[in-house]
């Protein structure tokens, strides 16, 4: 899958079921729920990035 740049990530598919792990992936439905949060409230460039970090490292 490569790199993905943190305003991509609300916009990919979830997968269906997430696997809880100490470090999301990408495509886990509770990074890319947080990430809409944070894009739905204006948040963009190097913030949407450190939020991006936040929401994997939970």
């Amino acid at each position: 899958m490569g790199k993905i740049k943190a305003k991509n990530v609300s916009s990919l598919k979830p997968k269906k079921k997430c696997c809880r792990k100490k470090t999301r992936c990408i495509k886990c439905p509770v990074v890319i729920m947080r990430m809409k949060k944070l894009e739905n409230a204006g948040v963009h460039g190097k913030d949407l990035k450190k939020g991006l970090e936040k929401a994997r490292a939970s």
